[in-house]
């Protein structure tokens, strides 16, 4: 199992933003120290839900910071952003972190962001899946054009290239003997074509995974999500993969790379864990999801901050640590997804996430072996 932190950047009500900012950067160490497999990255824009408004620049400034720990977007957002442009900036991470770096990539919602960046609502209602289409042949290929009704453009050199074909070491240049003739090398002596960054997609909606799957794309589902409902995504996901002619032997690699996300806090009792998400986080989902507008004026419903807060509480890794550890066992035995993005800032305290983190790591982690 792979047990990683989401991190929301979040401003919790009395907080600036700054300060919703350091607490992410001073998480993403405390996870990497804690061992934990991974950072996931938030993006949002002009609401305090969340103040990293993109998540692929705060990925490279983490991505600096840390040595081991992968750092994935959850989600950047492809309705209010070029293609290319996040494919050239996923490509630069990706080759420079060692392969570190996941992009995470969804539709977002019909918020006034759509309005901002000019992308507009039909960029949300029906233009994810050719801007996907066109993010993923500038991920794997050497040259693109497009031709599609939102984006159209001649073909253009890839630069730099996430996917690059394997390149034959110099065997004169590594033996000092520049000028020498050397023989050719054999063709099965060429270095392993280097593949570009993961994708996954975050999936909220039966069209969501039938995209995914139809691309092969592991899904990213949300922390709203219990176990049944994973169960019937996964269901679907697997029904659409078939439709779409893909085989079983692929099917079972991309199922190990599908990520739940979901919220952990660890106590030596568990009323004090559900208590210290029950204080801080139904403040912060009014002061935050409640600041959401909608780019055409529709009428949106919101869930009640307490009761969401409660929901959450149960379903996912609240607790004491056996409890934590029990409840991720539970959902991977009866989803079969291994992969994790726990949001650990639910306190809304520094010193307490850092907290968390570290019994995470140490007292939680263990135990899923």
């Amino acid at each position: 199992m792979r047990v990683g932190a989401f991190l929301l950047s979040a401003q919790f009500p009395g907080q600036g933003h700054g300060e919703a900012l350091e607490r992410t950067l001073s998480a993403a160490t405390a996870a990497e120290r804690a061992g934990l497999d991974a950072v996931w990255l938030a993006e949002h824009h002009f609401v305090p839900y969340g103040v990293c408004p993109d998540a692929a620049t705060l990925a490279a400034m983490l991505l600096g910071r840390t040595r081991r720990i992968g750092v994935g977007t959850a989600v950047s957002v492809l309705s209010t952003r070029h293609p290319v442009a996040l494919g050239e900036q996923a490509a630069l991470l990706h080759l420079t972190s060692g392969g570190r770096f996941t992009l995470g990539v969804g539709r977002g919602g019909p918020w006034i962001d759509l309005a901002v960046f000019g992308s507009g609502l039909e960029a949300y209602e029906q233009g994810f899946p050719e801007r996907l289409d066109l993010l993923l042949r500038w991920l794997r290929g050497a040259r693109v054009g497009a031709a599609g009704p939102q984006f159209a453009f001649p073909e253009v050199a890839v630069v730099p290239r996430a996917a690059e074909p394997g390149r034959r070491a110099d065997l004169a240049g590594w033996l000092g003997l520049e000028g020498a003739v050397i023989p050719r090398q054999r063709q099965d002596e060429a270095a392993p074509a280097r593949s570009g960054p993961p994708v996954v997609v975050a999936c909220t909606s039966p069209g969501g995974v039938r995209t995914a799957a139809e691309r092969g794309l592991p899904m990213l589902l949300g922390m709203h999500s219990g176990d049944e409902d994973k169960r019937e995504m996964l269901a679907a996901y697997r029904a659409a993969w078939r439709a779409a002619g893909r085989g079983e032997e692929q099917l079972a690699r991309v199922e190990r790379e599908h990520v739940a996300a979901g919220v952990a806090q660890v106590d030596d009792r568990a009323g004090a864990a559900r208590a210290s998400l029950l204080r801080a986080m139904p403040d912060f989902f009014a002061h935050g999801l409640g600041a959401h507008r909608t780019v055409d004026g529709r009428e949106r419903s919101m869930r009640d901050p307490r009761a969401y807060t409660e929901l959450l509480c149960d379903l996912h890794a609240v607790g004491t640590p056996r409890q934590c550890a029990d409840r991720l066992l539970a959902t991977a035995e009866r989803t079969g997804i291994r992969r994790f993005a726990l949001l650990a800032e639910g306190s809304g305290d520094t010193a307490a996430t850092l907290h968390n983190l570290d019994r995470l790591g140490a007292e939680v982690l263990p135990q899923l072996s």
